[in-house]
């Protein structure tokens, strides 16, 4: 089992940066596949971006394609996701979550794929 506790989440300028952090409890953060997902208010749940176990695939929701970049650091249990050039429609909360079959080798983007996440960080993009 693992427990996920992201930081970082606040009120940022459309065009502005922030950088979000999933601490990982455990010693075997690196078995899992690890994503991002958020949800902004009266919207549904949606991927924003996952990682391959070693950290050498991701992929990305093209909304955010070419903005964000996820990276997640074995050696101290922690999953980022770098955001630039933010948007208002960006504002959402923002949670990783961790999905531990082993038969996968590709972050999913279906949600239901998870089975660890974190409590959520609220990131608020202004105009």
């Amino acid at each position: 089992q693992v427990q996920l506790v992201e930081s970082g989440g606040r009120l940022v300028q459309a065009g502005g940066s922030l950088r979000l952090s999933c601490a990982a409890s455990g010693r075997t953060f690196y078995n899992y596949l690890m994503g991002w997902f958020r949800q902004a208010p009266g919207k549904e749940r949606e991927f924003v971006a996952g990682i391959s176990r070693s950290g050498a695939i991701a992929s990305y929701a093209d909304s955010v394609k070419g903005r964000f970049t996820i990276s997640r650091d074995n050696a101290n249990n922690t999953l980022y996701l770098q955001m630039n050039s933010l948007k208002p429609e960006d504002t959402a909360v923002y949670s990783c979550a961790a999905d531990r079959d082993l038969l996968r080798t590709i972050a999913s983007t279906l949600g239901s794929s998870y089975d660890y996440w974190g409590q959520g960080t609220q990131v608020t993009v202004s105009s």
